[in-house]
């Protein structure tokens, strides 16, 4: 008697079970269509914060605006203090224009954790020395001197490492001897005008005589760069630099085109000034950073886990609105959305905003390798760091395709425009990988973690290009589409929520080939 009564009792809990997390998804469908709120995420973030660089007040900003999140939406949350770095770096404005009868403004940037000027500084052009001799005939001239330097940028300023010095040492000291032998090739030429020698080119080396330009006062380097524009930081030194020994000269990044005007207006000697103000600022340190991650605890395996992260972390040329305002909006409009509709997971959902991304994936990392969870009993971790695109499906082994479809089987209906598939991936399995990837999930999946991402496409095609604005200029809110955005925020709640209440951990059969 006591067994046939125990098969109602359990077939009722499970009735139940089944309706609450009904209706946690229908609260979410509700929520996600009357009242979407990750295009103001990207808004607060992007717009109102602005770039997040590791060191700068806007990340920390950002840090305790996520909190705040977490916190009105009744969330349990953490944070983790990464790490900090000894010179904060906050990016003001910044302006410069050619002083000529065919005048323009310019268009440049500088990296961040570089030298701004000393309010506006006018001077005249130069082209850098090639050579020792080079610079002796016109090291004089330097002084109170913008100095185009060669190569094209990368992003990156000039390395003023000790590598960046023995680098330049050696171009030196080859052009050195390039320059004696061009000495006998003008000797030759002289006595031989009917059948010349060709001279010898000069090794490029961008800022060859970087120091010695330095102590002659210049007042800053100027370097072309290709549209749109990549600016880094001086990420190699950052962690070095004091109040003691702050950057004192500019390093600019100049448009490819202005700078072709200027050089050859240098070349024939034409007399013009370059006016600059460039407000870069350094704060006192320590200045730490954080991951914050918020919490919605598992009803029945709270010590088991599905993770959902982006980094908050952004470059400060423009706004990070996509790299990675796009991830955390999602991030944090899934978090929203599931606490809103009361969701009582049966495994613990941790929605995570690390740090330092930029920086080589700091917060991720440190959560991984100080074991903040048990990597066994993470289900998956969902990574969002791409385009501002729509999240249509996901691609997952065979082990893990019945369980997937049972997590989108709430979506099939929910949008004719934007439908779900869930597919099996084909093929051998990838080798787990034994070196850090290029974004978040790298830790986690060298640890054998699954990291299956949701798949994301521009469905709409409006010719969204990723190139166009990683680490660039043009990393801008208008670069975001909102219906992307805020159908992809309500299917990650759906799936997440979904996969937390499986009555198991994802299988990890076929995952990774060892």
């Amino acid at each position: 008697m006591k067994r046939l009564f125990l098969i109602p009792v359990l077939l009722i809990c499970t009735i139940i079970s089944i309706s609450a997390q009904d209706k946690v998804v229908k609260k979410v469908f509700e929520l996600g269509k009357s009242n979407n709120t990750t295009m103001n995420h990207i808004d607060i973030l992007a717009n109102r914060i602005g770039g997040r660089l590791i060191g700068s007040h806007a990340l920390t900003d950002a840090e305790n605006w996520v909190i705040s999140k977490f916190e009105e939406w009744g969330m349990e949350y953490y944070t983790q203090e990464v790490g900090s770095i000894n010179v904060g770096f906050n990016r003001g404005p910044w302006f410069g224009r050619m002083l000529s009868e065919d005048g323009m403004q310019l268009h440049f940037a500088t990296p961040s954790y570089t030298a701004g000027t000393k309010g506006r500084q006018i001077g005249h052009v130069l082209i850098e020395p090639k050579s020792r001799g080079e610079l002796e005939r016109m090291k004089g001239a330097l002084k109170g001197a913008w100095v185009l330097i060669s190569g094209k940028s990368n992003g990156n300023p000039i390395d003023n490492s000790s590598e960046g010095e023995e680098i330049r040492a050696k171009a030196i000291a080859d052009n050195d001897s390039i320059a004696r032998l061009n000495n006998e090739i003008r000797a030759y030429n002289y006595a031989n005008r009917e059948n010349p020698k060709e001279m010898i080119p000069y090794v490029e080396c961008p800022a060859m005589f970087y120091k010695e330009m330095i102590e002659a006062g210049v007042l800053g380097f100027i370097q072309s760069a290709s549209l749109p524009m990549t600016i880094l930081s001086n990420r190699k030194n950052a962690y070095d630099i004091t109040y003691d020994n702050l950057p004192t000269v500019c390093d600019i990044k100049l448009d490819e085109h202005q700078y072709k005007i200027i050089e050859q207006k240098v070349k024939e000697r034409q007399t013009f000034f370059l006016e600059f103000d460039i407000r870069n600022h350094f704060s006192i340190g320590p200045i730490k950073y954080r991951n914050v991650i918020g919490v919605i605890k598992g009803s029945k395996y709270p010590d088991e886990y599905v993770m959902l992260g982006a980094h908050i972390d952004a470059y400060d040329i423009a706004t990070g609105a996509v790299d990675d305002a796009n991830g955390s909006a999602v991030v944090l409009e899934a978090a929203r959305l599931l606490a809103m509709s009361g969701a009582k997971p049966k495994r613990t959902i941790l929605f995570c905003l690390w740090t330092g991304e930029e920086f080589g994936l700091l917060g991720s990392k440190y959560f991984v390798e100080n074991e903040t969870v048990d990597l066994n009993k993470i289900s998956n971790y969902f990574n969002r760091d791409g385009g501002p695109l729509c999240v249509t499906g996901i691609t997952v082994p065979e082990a893990m395709y019945d369980d997937f479809v049972k997590a989108a089987a709430p979506l099939e209906g929910y949008s004719e425009e934007f439908p779900f598939t869930v597919n099996k991936r084909q093929g051998e399995p990838r080798r787990r990988p034994t070196t850090p990837g290029g974004s978040d999930h790298a830790h986690f999946a060298m640890n054998g973690v699954p990291t299956i991402s949701l798949s994301e496409t521009d469905h709409k095609g409006y010719n969204f290009s990723y190139s166009e604005i990683w680490h660039t200029e043009n990393d801008m809110y208008q670069k975001v589409f909102p219906d992307y955005m805020e159908h992809s925020s309500v299917v990650t709640a759906v799936i997440v929520y979904g996969i937390a209440n499986l009555d198991h951990l994802l299988s990890r059969e076929g995952l990774y080939k060892e």
